[in-house]
C-alpha cells in the first residue's frame, strides 16, 4: 500500500458523506396524578425526551416548555380532583375576595346558617305549644274553681240556720228614785233576767260560726238592761240551747218612770218590754274562698208582770225574725 498523500486524504474527506454531530436529548419533568386519591396528589416525574430541531436549544424555551406543561397538568389534575357537584373556584375571585365572590357566603357556612335557622324556627314551633297548653290550663283550672265555687255557694245559700227564742225568765225587777251621773234627779231601775233560744244548724256540708248583737231589752225605747253571747261554733246538722243573761242596773228612766213607782220598788203595773238582737252566722264551705253569710234580726214583745217573778215566760209566739 502507498501513503496517501494530502490530495488524496482530501479528496476522500469530501467524497464520503458528511456525518451529522449528534443532537443533544432534553428531558421534561411533568406532575403525574396520583391514582389512588381523588384530592390528594403526589408529584412523580416521566421523563419525556424533547429533541431540539437546532441541535442545541435555547434554555428559555425549553424552561418555558416546562413550565407551561406543569400549569396545564397541574391544572388539569386539580380540575379533576374535585368532587361531583361542588362548585369550582375562579382564581380571579379567589384573589379578590378570598376564595368566594363578594356579598356571597361559602356553601358550607350557608348550609350551617341554614340549618340553625330551621332547628330555631322547629323550638319556636315546639315551645309555643306548650305555653299555650299551660296557659289554657292555667285558665281552665280558674273557670273551673270558680265554676265549683259559685255551685257550693248557692247550694249553701238555702241552708239558713234556725232559730227560735224560747223563754225569758225575770229573776228581780226594782225601781227607786235616784240620780244621774250629772246629778239630775230620776227614777232608776235595775233587773236580772235570762233568755234562752234554740239555734239549730240546717247545712249538711258545712259547719258556721255565731256571734251575735248585744240582746238588748227597752222600754219606751231606752235599753234598760243588755246581755252579750259568747260566739261558738255548730257543726253541721246539729243544735244547742243557748243561754244568755240580759241585765241592768240603775238605768236612768226620766220621766217614763213615774208610772212604774211604787212602795215596795216592784212595779205593780205590766210593764212593756222588747227583746231585740241580730244574730250572724258565718259558713266556711271552701275555706275562706267560699264563705256564706246568714243574718237574722228578731224582736220579741215582753210584758212582765211581777207576780211572774223566777218563772219562764215562753217567746215562741211572740217573735218575729227577719
Amino acid at each position: 500500500m502507498h501513503a496517501k498523500t494530502d490530495s488524496e486524504v482530501t479528496s476522500l474527506d469530501a467524497s464520503s458523506p458528511a456525518r451529522s454531530p449528534r443532537r443533544p436529548v432534553y428531558y421534561v419533568q411533568s406532575p403525574s396524578r396520583d391514582s389512588h386519591d381523588g384530592e390528594k396528589t403526589t408529584t412523580s416525574f416521566h421523563s419525556t425526551p424533547v429533541l431540539s430541531p437546532m441541535g442545541s436549544p435555547p434554555h428559555s424555551h425549553a424552561h418555558s416548555s416546562v413550565g407551561h406543561h406543569s400549569r396545564e397538568s397541574s391544572s388539569s389534575r386539580f380540575s379533576g380532583s374535585l368532587k361531583p357537584g361542588s362548585r369550582k373556584i375562579n382564581p380571579n375571585d379567589a384573589a379578590r375576595g378570598g376564595g368566594h365572590r363578594k356579598g356571597q357566603k361559602p356553601w358550607k357556612e350557608y348550609d350551617v346558617i341554614e340549618e340553625e335557622g330551621l332547628l330555631e324556627s322547629e323550638e319556636r314551633q315546639k315551645s309555643l305549644p306548650r305555653r299555650c297548653y299551660v296557659l289554657a290550663f292555667i285558665v281552665g283550672f280558674f273557670v273551673l274553681f270558680s265554676f265549683f265555687s259559685l255551685i257550693l255557694w248557692g247550694a249553701s245559700k238555702p241552708m239558713k240556720p234556725k232559730i227560735t227564742v224560747q223563754s225569758i225568765k225575770f229573776e228581780h225587777l226594782s225601781v227607786q228614785a235616784g240620780s244621774d251621773s250629772t246629778g239630775v234627779a230620776t227614777d232608776m231601775i235595775s233587773m236580772n233576767s235570762t233568755v234562752k233560744f234554740k239555734y239549730r244548724n240546717t247545712g249538711t256540708f258545712f259547719g258556721v260560726h255565731v256571734t251575735s248583737t248585744p240582746l238588748d231589752l227597752s222600754y219606751s225605747e231606752i235599753v234598760i238592761a243588755s246581755g252579750d253571747l259568747k260566739k261558738f261554733y255548730q257543726s253541721r246538722k246539729s243544735q244547742r240551747t243557748v243561754s244568755v243573761a240580759v241585765m241592768g242596773n240603775k238605768i236612768p228612766l226620766y220621766g217614763s218612770g213615774s208610772s212604774l213607782s211604787s212602795s215596795t220598788g216592784v212595779p205593780t203595773v205590766p210593764v212593756p218590754l222588747t227583746l231585740s238582737f241580730v244574730l250572724r252566722s258565718r259558713a266556711y264551705v271552701l275555706g275562706k274562698l267560699v264563705k256564706p253569710k246568714f243574718d237574722e234580726r228578731i224582736e220579741c214583745s215582753i210584758t212582765f208582770d211581777s207576780k211572774k217573778l223566777n218563772v219562764a215566760r215562753s217567746l215562741k209566739n211572740n217573735c218575729t225574725y227577719a
